[in-house]
C-alpha cells in the first residue's frame, strides 16, 4: 500500500477470509520480540503517553497497517503507526515519519512529548528507554498489524452480534500497556494480544473479571488460542461465543486458592 493518501480509520477483515500465517519460527521470535517492544514503547511514550496529558485518555484503536490515537484536540489530528512509519495527520496534511532511531529521535521528529502514562501503570520491566534504539521489522511489524485488524474486526462483530447494551460503546481499544487490543462484556475481556513474554506469539483470549476453573481456561486470567491456529474472525467469533458460554457455566476460584497473586 502507498505511504501517502491511507485514510486513518477503522480496518477491516473481510468475513470468512483467512489470513497469512502467524506462526514465528522459533529462530525468528527474537525478531518479532523486539518488534513488539519497539511498537509497543512507540504506542506508550509516543501516542497514548501525549493524548493522555491531552484528552486525559490511553484509548488507542486500530487502523489501516497499524494503530492510531484517538482526536488529538481537534477532530482530524492523529498519531498513528502505519506499517514501519509513524504518521502525524492534520485537516490539511500528514507527515510521514520512518520509525527508525531512538525513542527520542523520533518522538522530536513527531512534534510530541515523550513518555508514557504517568500514574496509571508501572512500566513492563523491558520497557525500551528514550534513548533506546527502535528495532521493527517489516514481516513482524505486519503480523502484529493483522492481529491488530483481526482482533479489532472481531470484537467489533462479536458486540454486534450480542447486541451488548452494557459493552463500552467506544471502538475495541487498544491497550498500550498491555499492547492488545479488546472489549469488555458482562465482566469478560475478550481480544487478541500481540503477543507477550508468557506467549511470544500473536493470541487470542477471553479472561473472565472472577477467574473461572475448568478444563477451557489454560492460563490463570483465562483462556488463550494462538491466532496462527484460527481460521480467521470466524473461528476467533467461535472461540469468543465458547468462552462467554463457559463463562457463564463454570465455577469462579475461591480467592483464597488463585495462585496469580490476585
Amino acid at each position: 500500500m502507498p505511504r501517502q493518501g491511507a485514510k486513518i480509520g477503522q480496518v477491516s477483515v473481510p468475513a470468512g477470509s483467512t489470513l497469512p500465517s502467524f506462526h514465528i519460527p522459533v529462530e525468528e521470535r527474537h525478531v518479532h520480540t523486539e518488534t513488539r517492544r519497539s511498537l509497543r514503547a512507540v504506542a506508550e511514550a509516543i501516542l497514548a503517553g501525549p493524548q493522555h496529558r491531552l484528552t486525559g485518555s490511553i484509548r488507542l484503536y486500530a487502523a489501516p497497517d497499524g494503530f492510531r490515537t484517538g482526536p488529538l484536540g481537534a477532530p482530524d489530528r492523529f498519531i498513528a503507526v502505519r506499517g514501519l512509519d509513524l504518521v502525524v495527520s492534520n485537516a490539511a496534511d500528514e507527515r510521514v515519519i520512518p520509525v527508525r532511531g531512538t525513542l527520542q529521535e523520533l518522538a522530536e521528529q513527531a512534534g510530541v512529548d515523550l513518555g508514557a502514562p504517568v500514574g496509571l501503570y508501572s512500566l513492563a520491566p523491558d520497557a525500551l528507554a528514550p534513548t533506546d534504539t527502535l528495532e521493527v521489522d517489516a514481516d513482524a511489524a505486519a503480523a502484529i498489524a493483522r492481529a491488530i485488524a483481526m482482533g479489532d474486526e472481531a470484537c467489533r462483530r462479536f458486540r454486534e452480534m450480542l447486541a451488548a447494551d452494557d459493552v463500552d460503546a467506544k471502538p475495541p481499544t487498544l491497550w498500550p500497556e498491555h499492547f492488545d487490543i479488546g472489549i469488555t462484556l458482562e465482566d469478560v475481556n475478550y481480544g487478541v494480544s500481540c503477543g507477550d513474554d508468557l506467549i511470544p506469539e500473536p493470541y487470542a483470549y477471553v479472561g473472565p473479571h472472577q477467574v473461572r476453573t475448568g478444563a477451557f481456561w489454560d492460563q490463570t486470567f483465562g483462556a488463550t488460542r494462538l491466532v496462527e491456529d484460527l481460521a480467521g474472525v470466524p473461528d476467533l467469533l467461535a472461540f469468543f461465543e465458547l468462552g462467554r458460554a463457559r463463562a457463564a457455566q463454570d465455577p469462579t476460584i475461591p480467592t483464597a486458592e488463585r495462585t496469580d497473586g490476585s
